[in-house]
């Protein structure tokens, strides 16, 4: 789905879902209240959010399973395969297609062994067993099943929490003060337009930016297009690399591209002599005979304080004694 434009602030059709939104942060909070975390024997980093949408969670992911093999670690991913059919295998563009895997595990895997289960302690288990000693989970925040070590919330820093209301009446999982509850540290993207450290004081705020690479080709006439939470994002950091893009077009995140809209894409291409590109989370939904039409904008994470962030993660993991909160 496509994050609805009434998320962002108080309004009519806010108000008349917020009965609903209440119900639904109920339902979470309930998951916590009457079921146990399952503890494994090895550390557990979650990186989660409390919003639908793109808040950069996937990158942050890889970026600190980097932070942690520099550090000499081996992290393993655990993630339920959003949008995948497969369940209990590593993810491996070789063996299995991006409908089995879901997006986001091939993205992981192309930093990390990862493991696709929704059952998050089989996976970690069986992460275990082929030699990880710690685990990353880039979704599961509000999935109680697996005992977390280390939680981090990460936001967009421009987007914030918008109306501050659970779905379908606004953008959160869950309340916004029960999610601060369970998480040890908070990543913000960009600049905090919202002012959520101020809201956040009792816990470290970690600072960084999404960096797009530049790519190969030479700045030019471009048609974009992209699946994901807020795709504006991803249109304005091509615009910064100095690429004028003629048109885009905006799909449902996690969306599959039929022949017919990928062949569509190609003709605008042609007719507007122009280069098509996307991000990496759609390019791997393109079938290996086409990718060379399309040209994928690959990011980064750049961090305020990168030293500080590894560091702080190290201390965390390695304690001999964890106040078991979630």
């Amino acid at each position: 789905m496509k994050t609805p434009e009434f998320w962002k602030s108080e309004n009519l059709l806010a108000g008349i879902l917020t009965p609903l939104g209440l119900i639904y942060g109920l339902a979470t909070a309930l998951r916590f209240r009457f079921k146990k975390s399952r503890k494994i024997s090895c550390p557990v980093i979650c990186i989660g959010n409390l919003t639908a949408g793109g808040t950069g969670k996937t990158p942050v992911s890889v970026s600190i399973a980097g932070l942690l093999q520099k550090n000499g670690r081996q992290p393993f991913f655990v993630t339920r395969g959003y949008g995948g059919k497969s369940q209990n295998i590593f993810a491996d563009a070789k063996k299995y297609n991006v409908r089995e895997t879901g997006d986001e595990a091939l993205l992981l895997a192309r930093q990390a062994p990862t493991v696709i289960n929704s059952d998050r302690k089989a996976g970690a288990e069986l992460a275990i067993k082929h030699g990880a000693d710690t685990i990353i989970m880039d979704d599961g925040f509000q999935n109680p099943g697996l005992y977390k070590d280390l939680s981090f919330l990460v936001f967009d820093g421009t987007a914030g929490i918008g109306n501050g209301k659970c779905i379908p009446a606004g953008p959160l999982r869950e309340t916004f003060t029960a999610g601060i509850k369970r998480a040890q540290a908070i990543i913000i993207l960009g600049e905090d337009k919202h002012n959520l450290s101020a809201r956040t004081t009792n816990l470290p705020v970690f600072r960084g930016r999404i960096k797009a690479l530049s790519p190969k080709i030479v700045p030019q006439n471009v048609i974009a297009f992209a699946g994901i939470g807020r795709p504006q994002k991803f249109y304005d950091s091509l615009q910064e690399l100095g690429f004028s893009l003629i048109k885009t077009f905006d799909f449902g995140d996690h969306h599959f591209y039929t022949e017919d809209e990928l062949q569509n894409l190609l003709h605008e291409a042609h007719y507007f002599n122009a280069e098509l590109f996307t991000t990496a989370k759609d390019f791997v939904k393109i079938p290996k005979k086409l990718q060379k039409h399309f040209n994928v904008l690959e990011i980064t994470i750049e961090w305020e304080d990168t030293q500080g962030l590894a560091d702080f993660i190290l201390k965390r993991i390695n304690a001999p004694k964890i106040n078991e909160n979630g």
